[in-house]
């Protein structure tokens, strides 16, 4: 019982020392954490919206679909560059989804996924997008609880 008390507290100060803080900015962006792989705690203090997660997923401005296939056969031309998103919900927890979705290069600097909601550091920027996310916190947080409804 103390042994695992321990190392549950060990886990608990590790987690501590590599919480990675973002501190919300001119542009508006709203602070966050993130711990390991994961940002645990919704951008927005609240759940986001399932079926409006769908929508913009599959909506080809928010270009989800151009590089992701998953489960939306209304779609007929879906890509094949990123990982398919039938069963993300299984494979990745909400804070993973969310940390994937706000800041893919952080996971890994190759990553040709976009930083979603993220503005400071960035190179390659349309002009129209430059100082703004491409995405809001509402919709970050609508597209993960979408993404985590996909189990299989």
């Amino acid at each position: 019982m103390v042994r695992s008390a321990f190392h549950v507290a060990c886990a608990w100060l590790a987690a501590a020392t590599f919480a990675l803080p973002c501190t919300a900015g001119a542009q508006g962006l709203r602070a966050y954490v993130a711990v390991g792989d994961a940002i645990p705690e919704t951008l927005t203090g609240m759940p986001g919206d399932a079926t409006r997660g769908r929508a913009l997923v599959v909506e080809r401005t928010s270009t989800c679909i151009l590089c992701h296939s998953g489960p939306f056969p209304e779609q007929k031309f879906q890509g094949d560059l990123a990982p398919d998103l039938a069963g993300a919900g299984s494979r990745w927890s909400e804070g993973q989804l969310r940390l994937r979705l706000v800041d893919a290069s952080g996971l890994n600097p190759a990553t040709i996924m976009p930083s979603y909601y993220r503005v400071e550091g960035l190179v390659r920027v349309g002009p129209a997008w430059r100082g703004k996310p491409i995405l809001s916190a509402e919709q970050i947080e609508d597209i993960v609880a979408y993404l985590a409804t996909l189990r299989e």
